[in-house]
Parts: C-alpha cells; sequence; structure tokens
C-alpha cells in the first residue's frame, strides 16, 4: 500500500452537475474529492447503493466517468510526483497527476511521455483507463504499454500492486475505471534533447493518395497523422494534410536563438478563453456551421503546403494545438459535440472509403478530423486500438437526424470487424459491443469476480452493459 500519514477520514461530498467534454449530458451525482489515499479507501466503501466512479480531468467525451444519482471519486486531488529516475527514465506519481504537470516537470531533465493524446489536459489515471494512443501508436503503441506497474484501489478496499501482463492489468488497460481506483503508475519516459518538433507538411488531393502516402511514409518520423477535409466530395472527396514529427536534435536549433538558450523550456501557447469569445457581439454560439467549416477547411487546405520538410515548430504546438484555446469544446454551442472515433483494419480500406463518402454527402460540419494509421492491438481487453485506420471527427450534436446515422455508421464499422472508441462514445448501441470487443467476455466475467457488488458503476458501464 502506498505510504500516507493522513488520518483515515472521509473526504467531503458535494452534489454536483456532472458531464463529459461533448456536454451532451449532465447528471447529478455526489462529488467526492479524496486527498489522501485513506481518503480514497473510505470514498469507495461510502460509494452506496448506485456506486462509484473514478474521474480526472473530465475529457471523457461522453459519459464514462459520470455516474447519475451514485457517487464521483474527483481524483485530481491525488496529485503527488513521488520519484524521478532521471538516469533510468521511469517516473512513479499519483494517478491525478496531468500530463501537462509532466510535461512541466520532465522536459527541463530531457524526458517526455512516450504516448500522448490530442490533449495533455488528462490525468495519468485516466490515461491508463482509457488507455489512449497518440500520433506514434504506429511505432510506440498505446500508453498503458509504457506502464509497468500501477496500483489499484479494489472494491474490497484493498489496494495491490498490478503488473503488466496480468489479467487485473488487461483488464485495467482501457477498463473506463470499472476495474478499481488507480491510485499510481510508474512509467517509462521518451528521452528528448529539446522541446521542438521537426515537422514535414504535404497535402493529398485525395482518400486513397492520403492513405498511399501515410502507408509509404510512416517510417520517416514516428509521429504522423493527417486532418481530413470531410466537406470535400466528387474527385476531391477524403482530401487532407498529412503532417509528420520527431523530436528536434539541439543541433537543430539555431545558435544564439532563445531557443538555443534554453532547449528544454516548455512554453505552451495560450489563446482567449472559448466562453468570453463566444459571449462577445463578435462571434455567435454554435458557429460551426457547414458555411463557416467549409470556408475553413478551404483555407486550410490551400493554406497548406504541397511539400515542407523540416520546419521546426513547439513541441505543445505540435502535439495539442487546441489546448491553446481554453474551453474550446463551446465553440458547438449549448447542444454540445459528439466525437464519432473508430477503427477499421487493413485490408478493409474500401469500408472506410464509403464511411467517408457518407459523411461526406451528410455534410457533416467536422471541425477536428483526424486519421492515423495503428500499429499493433493494445493489450487492453477493451482498449481502443487495433491495427488499422482510425478516424475521429467532431460533430456537433444538434445535427437534425446525426443519432440514426451514426447508428448506420456503427453498423458498417462492426461488419468490417471494426469498432467505436469507448472513451469517447456516448451514444453506441449495446447489441453491437461483443462484435466490436472480443474480450468482453472476459472482462465482464473478471468484474464479476473482482466487484460483485458493482461498487464501481458508470452511466457508461449502465448503457453498455459492462
Amino acid at each position: 500500500m502506498p505510504a500516507d500519514t493522513a488520518p483515515d477520514t472521509a473526504p467531503h461530498a458535494t452534489l454536483s452537475s456532472v458531464t463529459g467534454w461533448g456536454r451532451t449530458a449532465a447528471t447529478t451525482a455526489r462529488l467526492i474529492r479524496p486527498r489522501t489515499y485513506q481518503e480514497a479507501v473510505a470514498a469507495v466503501q461510502d460509494c452506496g447503493a448506485r456506486g462509484g466512479i473514478p474521474r480526472g480531468l473530465g475529457r471523457a467525451y461522453g459519459d464514462a466517468a459520470q455516474n447519475a444519482g451514485g457517487a464521483v471519486l474527483d481524483m485530481t486531488g491525488l496529485d503527488r510526483i513521488h520519484a524521478i529516475d532521471v538516469a533510468g527514465g521511469t517516473v512513479l506519481c499519483d494517478a491525478g497527476v496531468s500530463l501537462h504537470r509532466l510535461a512541466q516537470v520532465l522536459l527541463p531533465l530531457g524526458w517526455f511521455v512516450p504516448v500522448t493524446p490530442g490533449t495533455r489536459h488528462v490525468t495519468v489515471g485516466g490515461a491508463i483507463a482509457a488507455d489512449v494512443h497518440g500520433r506514434n501508436h504506429h511505432a510506440a503503441g498505446s500508453f498503458t504499454r509504457h506502464v509497468p506497474s500501477l496500483e489499484l484501489l479494489t472494491a474490497d478496499g484493498e489496494i495491490s500492486t498490478v503488473g503488466q501482463g496480468t489479467p487485473l492489468f488487461d483488464a485495467t488497460a482501457g477498463g473506463m475505471g470499472l476495474t478499481g481506483v488507480i491510485l499510481t503508475a510508474t512509467l517509462r519516459l521518451q528521452p528528448v534533447e529539446t522541446a521542438w518538433m521537426t515537422v514535414d507538411t504535404e497535402r493529398a488531393d485525395d482518400l486513397d493518395d492520403l492513405l498511399a502516402r501515410l502507408t509509404a511514409t510512416d517510417h520517416r518520423r514516428p509521429y504522423s497523422a493527417a486532418w481530413i477535409d470531410l466537406l470535400a466530395r466528387g474527385a476531391a472527396t477524403g482530401r487532407g494534410v498529412l503532417t509528420r514529427g520527431d523530436h528536434a536534435p539541439l543541433e537543430a536549433l539555431r545558435v544564439g536563438r532563445r531557443a538555443r538558450r534554453d532547449p528544454l523550456a516548455f512554453r505552451p501557447a495560450h489563446l482567449p478563453d472559448v466562453p468570453a469569445l463566444v459571449a462577445s457581439e463578435f462571434v455567435p454560439e454554435g458557429l460551426l456551421s457547414r458555411r463557416t467549416v467549409g470556408l475553413f477547411n478551404e483555407l486550410r487546405f490551400r493554406k497548406a503546403p504541397r511539400a515542407r520538410t523540416g520546419q521546426l515548430q513547439r513541441l505543445s504546438g505540435f502535439f495539442h494545438p487546441l489546448d491553446g484555446v481554453p474551453h474550446w469544446n463551446r465553440l458547438y454551442g449549448r447542444g454540445g459535440v459528439v466525437q464519432y472515433r473508430f477503427v477499421v483494419g487493413y485490408g478493409q480500406e474500401d469500408a472506410l472509403s464509403r464511411i467517408v463518402r457518407r459523411i461526406a454527402a451528410r455534410r457533416c460540419p467536422s471541425f477536428v478530423a483526424v486519421l492515423k494509421r495503428f500499429g499493433d492491438a493494445a493489450p487492453g481487453w477493451l482498449a481502443f486500438p487495433v491495427p488499422g485506420w482510425t478516424l475521429a471527427l467532431d460533430i456537433p450534436a444538434t445535427l437534425p437526424g446525426l443519432a440514426a446515422f451514426l447508428d448506420e455508421l456503427d453498423e458498417e464499422v462492426a461488419a468490417a470487424g471494426g469498432r467505436v472508441c469507448l472513451a469517447r462514445d456516448s451514444r453506441l448501441r449495446p447489441d453491437l459491443l461483443a462484435t466490436m470487443y472480443p474480450r468482453l467476455a472476459d472482462f465482464r466475467a473478471l468484474r464479476a469476480e473482482l466487484d460483485p457488488r458493482g461498487v464501481f458503476t458508470s452511466d457508461l458501464s449502465r448503457r453498455l452493459g459492462l
């Protein structure tokens, strides 16, 4: 059990409205914020009949970290970095530590997290529970591949060290917080010489061109992703802009410039808060219409270079461009945003093409649309990544007929042997879950053995029968 000298007292609980990043549904729960391991144990033992679910920084789009009428354990109060092995490249920290905080602490020491999703405002515990992936999945796999061990508080109030390769680890990696509360984790790190990236950019004229470029060039850089124009139709369907990157060596920075004098400085950009912009007379709420997104897409595609190599870009701008705009999710208006993220395997390019054409024909105004390649499957039983093509798109939740349209896409994805991402989901039908996740029965069996009273429960788990 982790060392902790704080008294064994129950943390304070408040009745609060809780929602996901997509803001599509808010539910009321008892919000509990433990600050010690003992308080976490007490919180689990006091979850009540509706159970509880751990929650980090709330970046799951849907209902994975909501629990209507029950308890939600806000783990951000446990945010200590316990030990950094600068020589060996590992860190031991609480699950409530954010990837943003790790970047602040580790970059000046010459280390970076080995896998980062599209936002650094997620906790380590959340990254494990969702088994997040990044632009380098084809080279480095998902987040939990770099976690040799973690400490897990289970439904019986016990804290155990769980190592890679065990059934409990594989159920917890991508298990959406349903096996227990992650308290600490050890993470292997990536060495870097600078806080800069060397970036290559090129345009692709259509989807076939984009897939061919991704397939042929992924070996050049460890990080790659493509923005895809999902409003383009006809011969331009699936056109996009491909970016590949690698950590810039010190020699790539010009001598005498500020970057060379302090090469490991972490200086993320910050733009005005979206609520402040939305409240202004110049930017109406819900501005991401088909017309505005179409204009943006046209500008973005034409502005991108046909081919450019070796551009230096700040690490934060390359990995987390949207983090510079606080609360950017509110641009979609009061109705919220649905993120649809799916993967289909290699050899299913025809299915991917059909889905892209259907989205384009439906005129979904997706401001964020990213295509990536996945490498080896993640070991987690409910982890999302499998070898293939993954596409993520954000859609205004108020788009007419959206639910029925996405149900149809789900069926096409499942028929192609693919799956949707549970960490981003808010509306998947439960009858498709077993088809998409073949280890679902193993997950359910382990949960039944480990947590027979259903202490760990979420709106997601009730909706899908997890």
